[in-house]
C-alpha cells in the first residue's frame, strides 16, 4: 500500500513539474503573441508606423516628464509615456525589450496657474506623439526610420497614421543617445521600470 502512495504521490509531483513547465512555455509564448499584436498594430509591412488606436485603455502607464519653462514658471511641456502590454515586466527581467515592444510618449502644451496646492502646470493642448517600436532584428533595413534596435516615428496631433519624420539617425537618435545603455530609453523617469514606487 505504500509503494502505491508513493507512486501516486510520485505521479502527482511530476504531472505539477510538467504543468507549471508548460504554464511557464504558454506564459512565454503569450508575452511574445503580445509583442508580436502590438508591434502589428503599429507597423505596416513596409515598416511604416502609426500611433496605435487603443493605447490608452490597453497598453501600461510608465510615467511622464515635466519640460521646464525657461521665461516663467511652471513647465512649458509634459510628456507621457506608455508601453505596450507585457513591456514593462518583459524590461525588468534583463533591462532589454523585447521585439514587438511599443512605446508611445504622448506631447503636450501645458497651461500654468494657482491652484490651491500651489502654480500648477497641467496639460492643455495635444501636440502629437513620438512612438518607438523594438526590433533587434533590423526587419526594415531600407527604412530611414528604423535602426539601433528601434523604429522612429513622430506623429503630430492632426494625423496619427501619417510620420513627419524621416530619418530617425537625424531627428531621434541624438536625443537617446546619452542613454544607450538603458535600450535608448530614459528609464530613470519610468517608475515600473526602474523598481521605484
Amino acid at each position: 500500500m505504500k509503494s502505491f502512495s508513493i507512486l501516486g504521490l510520485s505521479l502527482v509531483g511530476l504531472l505539477t513539474v510538467i504543468s507549471a513547465a508548460a504554464h511557464s512555455s504558454a506564459a512565454g509564448r503569450d508575452a511574445t503573441k503580445n509583442h508580436s499584436n502590438a508591434a502589428e498594430a503599429v507597423v505596416d509591412p513596409n515598416g511604416n508606423l502609426r500611433v496605435p488606436a487603443d493605447y490608452r485603455t490597453s497598453y501600461q502607464f510608465l510615467g511622464s516628464w515635466a519640460i521646464a519653462n525657461d521665461k516663467a514658471q511652471g513647465s512649458k511641456g509634459l510628456h507621457v509615456v506608455y508601453a505596450s502590454p507585457g513591456a514593462l515586466e518583459a524590461y525588468r527581467k534583463d533591462g532589454h525589450f523585447p521585439d514587438g515592444s511599443v512605446l508611445v510618449k504622448e506631447v503636450y502644451e501645458t497651461a500654468t496657474g494657482k491652484m490651491t496646492t500651489g502654480t500648477v502646470s497641467h496639460a492643455q493642448k495635444l501636440q502629437g506623439w513620438f512612438v518607438m517600436v523594438k526590433d533587434s532584428k533590423n526587419s526594415h533595413p531600407g527604412n530611414d526610420l528604423w535602426g539601433d534596435g528601434w523604429g522612429w516615428s513622430w506623429f503630430n496631433a492632426d494625423n496619427p497614421s501619417k510620420t513627419t519624420s524621416s530619418d530617425y539617425r537625424i531627428q531621434c537618435l541624438t536625443c537617446h543617445e546619452p542613454v544607450r545603455d538603458t535600450d535608448l530609453v530614459y528609464v530613470q523617469g519610468y517608475p515600473p521600470l526602474n523598481g521605484a514606487h
